[in-house]
């Protein structure tokens, strides 16, 4: 028993010491360091973790968790320190996230099976750099060959690219792994027959919604959901509006007055218009639309909604 703790148990306690040591030291250093300037802060990574694969004795799950968590802190930390309220959410260029990539090559590279970072990285990276993107998801599918949602994750990153001839290959590949949903069947026609069509996006990030095994992935396929939702709602709501223009009377005063012709209206989503007790018609958000009489028309808040429309 002495031997088998010397040999082992030992070793990997060394490791994972010297390494919660490097961290300490790199944070208490963090504190210490005077005011840099603002880019300073995405310099090139000082410590790269998956140059200890092999050598961290075992502890190599443990570095890539860290880095895996590193990765979210880093991109939400971007968000609440921009100064634009407006985020895109399909453009992020605005926030330099360059380490991003970094983070998640290190933590898959240390555990090839780490699965919510390659979805994360799926999920956010087309937003920063498409070809990175592509380039995780393919490495997660080669290290995890019968994990059919990183098929489906490569077959979004196309979908995104508007590249429906690659995402249905892709559909067709994971369709064949055994577990798969009837969805990446589905899918495989759906790319072929409407792949842009506002349909299509609400069946895949139903999907993602549905099947994700990490809560970022599941709460940014939420909020694509809740886009898809007011998109729909603006449309039926204009349409209103325009009609009753087109047939000679004016405006609406106020959106109350559309409120009866709104309830004929059936959803794409199957979903329901709904209003606050302030009478005012608000979208998925739980935010009134805001309503302009001089256009005729409805728009999303974007100074109070977490809906951020896509601007394609």
């Amino acid at each position: 028993m002495h031997l088998d703790f010397k040999q082992h148990i030992l070793p990997v306690a060394i490791v994972a010491a010297g390494f919660a040591l490097v961290i300490t030291l790199s944070l208490a250093l963090e504190k210490a360091r005077p005011a840099l300037p603002a880019d300073y802060a995405d310099s090139d990574l000082a410590l790269q973790g998956k140059k200890l694969k092999g050598y961290a004795l075992g502890a190599e799950g443990l570095i890539a968790d860290w880095y895996w968590i590193l990765s979210l802190q880093y991109l939400g930390g971007k968000i609440m320190d921009s100064k634009d309220g407006s985020i895109q959410i399909d453009n992020l260029d605005a926030l330099n996230p360059r380490l991003l990539y970094p983070y998640l090559e290190n933590a898959t590279e240390l555990d090839p099976h780490l699965s919510a970072a390659y979805s994360f990285g799926a999920i956010v990276l087309p937003a920063i750099d498409t070809r990175k993107a592509i380039e995780l998801t393919e490495k997660g599918i080669r290290n995890n060959p019968e994990n059919w949602r990183l098929f489906q994750y490569l077959g979004y990153i196309h979908w995104k690219q508007k590249d429906y001839a690659s995402a249905a290959a892709v559909y067709e590949r994971g369709s064949t792994i055994p577990g798969a949903p009837p969805f990446m069947k589905q899918m495989v026609a759906a790319m072929n027959a409407r792949g842009g069509s506002r349909e299509t996006a609400r069946a895949i990030y139903g999907q993602i919604l549905a099947s994700a095994e990490d809560e970022q992935s599941k709460r940014s396929a939420q909020v694509r959901l809740y886009e898809l939702q007011a998109q729909d709602e603006i449309e039926a709501v204009n349409g209103v509006l325009s009609e009753m223009r087109s047939s000679g009377g004016p405006c609406a005063k106020n959106l109350s007055q559309v409120f009866p012709k709104l309830r004929s209206i059936r959803l794409p989503s199957g979903s329901d218009f709904r209003i606050d007790r302030n009478n005012d018609l608000i979208d998925p958000s739980d935010i009134p639309y805001l309503f302009d009489p001089t256009k005729c028309e409805i728009k999303i808040d974007q100074n109070r909604s977490t809906i951020p429309i896509s601007r394609d």
